[in-house]
């Protein structure tokens, strides 16, 4: 009886710790989510956005594009372990302008268009998300572009200097 006792609490305990582990889930972008780096409302600027969760944080750091959330991830100096990170998934939006509040897919399974002639939220050069291949290299093929995992995003493409003097388009 006792081992059958014993073998319930390790099954019991084995079934927390994978509670525990498992990422949070993504949060639904609202009009007061404000980006982590500008503090400017979020919703109000157009093309793909970003939520990071952080370890001990109850809420996600937002991003209005991107290419932040890249760099942020890139960046040595975070508040805390990152337990998920998402993007907008470009190919469910609506349109460039409305990118959608709750169609996130986890970054590491997105296909990202790097080095297009866009412009993101924020009028820098945007790396776009898509959960597609497919809808990645449709997007590609109008905007140029190559795309990649989020692992293989460039540094220079999202740490560099933004080129002001750049001509972006913002799709339609």
């Amino acid at each position: 009886m006792k081992r059958l006792a014993l073998a319930a609490a390790l099954v019991l305990s084995a079934c927390q710790e994978e509670e525990a582990k498992a990422p949070p889930a993504p949060v639904e972008l609202t009009e007061v989510a404000l980006s982590y780096f500008c503090q400017m409302n979020v919703a109000e600027h157009g093309g793909p956005k970003g939520q990071i969760h952080l370890d001990g944080f109850p809420a996600p750091l937002f991003f209005a594009q991107v290419r932040d959330l890249a760099a942020y991830v890139k960046s040595p100096e975070r508040d805390a372990e990152i337990t998920a990170i998402y993007v907008s998934d470009m190919g469910a939006a609506a349109s460039w302008d409305q990118p959608g509040s709750n169609n996130w897919i986890d970054a590491s399974e997105a296909h990202f268009v790097v080095g297009s002639n866009v412009a993101g939220g924020m009028g820098a050069p945007e790396v776009v998300p898509f959960a597609s291949a497919e809808a990645a290299a449709q997007f590609m093929d109008l905007y140029g572009g190559t795309v990649a995992g989020f692992e293989g995003i460039p540094d220079d493409a999202v740490l560099g200097p933004v080129d002001l003097d750049q001509r972006l388009e913002t799709p339609s």
